[in-house]
């Protein structure tokens, strides 16, 4: 629609012609909406399995849970349009934050808070790499979910619309939230993948490094946007220079971090320390771990039977 607008006369969003310029908005939240659950949906599954693993402990509310990520796919298709009739994501806390107004589906955001929080306080959890980035991920993932329940209010939304206070929340549950989901399935999972044993150490710098680093760059985003600097403008007043110079310190940071990260990976390979059939100890349950690292093709003949003694 916007190409034939600019290239061949029609007016979908030109109001000139009869368009509406707000409908190109409408048409984009359809899918960028339901588009950020998706996303986060594999995050949740990672980190469930991570903290289940070095806690020893199973998940704690498993159908709550499963049946909370279900009415999320459903309930985005739902709630796609209203939240941006008057500013940009009014409720894209998500899951593990999903506060509603109508209590059943309240409910279950309150469940995936509480499995996740309640899982790394039981059993015995060690501070593992993969570990590490998963306790990560659940605190941005809080921190953006508050602030979206902040932006759900429409007073206050209607301020802060298009400010930098909704690049931060966004910036928490996703950039931040899905991506240190990311890394934590990559620790988890590498030692299976390629055989060989990253170096710990280096991992929970990479950690540390990231994790500073991202949240100077947006923290400080939430008061730019709550003193009024809009985004997508290419300078500001004076008044804003400090918190953009702390958040272009942490963007330097965690572009640093990035770096460091590709030479874990080429320090796995380069010392070729062999990670064994399963180095999570106990906590590590599912099949993968009873296989060697890494897995040769065509394992089983047949399905194995999994029972409840074994989990």
């Amino acid at each position: 629609m916007l190409l034939t607008d600019r290239n061949f006369g029609t007016a979908f969003f030109d109001p000139a012609g009869g368009g509406d310029p707000i409908l190109f908005q409408h048409l984009f939240w359809f899918f960028g909406h339901p588009e950020v659950y998706i996303l986060i949906l594999p995050g949740f599954g990672l980190v469930s399995h991570i903290i289940s693993t070095f806690s020893r402990k199973p998940i704690f509310g498993y159908l709550g849970m499963a049946y909370a990520m279900v009415a999320i796919g459903v309930g985005r298709l739902r709630r796609v349009g209203s939240p941006h009739v008057y500013g940009r994501p009014v409720a894209q806390h998500a899951a593990l934050f999903r506060v509603r107004h109508d209590g059943d589906r309240g409910a279950h955001g309150r469940e995936d808070l509480l499995a996740g929080s309640r899982r790394c306080g039981a059993g015995r959890s060690r501070s593992s790499t993969p570990m590490l980035w998963a306790v990560g991920f659940i605190f941005l993932f809080t921190v953006g979910g508050v602030t979206g329940v902040v932006l759900a209010n429409a007073g206050i939304d209607r301020q802060l619309h298009d400010t930098y206070y909704v690049v931060a929340h966004f910036h928490y549950v996703l950039s931040l939230g899905a991506v240190f989901a990311l890394f934590a399935g990559f620790y988890y999972w590498f030692p299976k993948m390629s055989g060989y044993m990253y170096n710990e150490t280096l991992g929970k710098v990479h950690f540390w490094m990231m994790f500073v680093g991202v949240n100077l760059t947006f923290f400080p985003q939430h008061f730019l946007g709550l003193a009024g600097m809009p985004r997508r403008y290419v300078d500001y007043p004076e008044a804003f220079l400090l918190w953009n110079q702390i958040s272009s310190y942490g963007s330097y940071l965690s572009g640093i971090g990035a770096l460091f990260f590709l030479y874990i990976v080429w320090d796995a390979f380069a010392k070729k320390r062999l990670a064994g059939d399963n180095p999570w100890g106990v906590g590590a349950t599912t099949l993968e771990w009873t296989l060697p690292s890494p897995p040769p093709f065509h394992q089983y003949e047949t399905l194995p039977r999994i029972t409840g003694k074994d989990h």
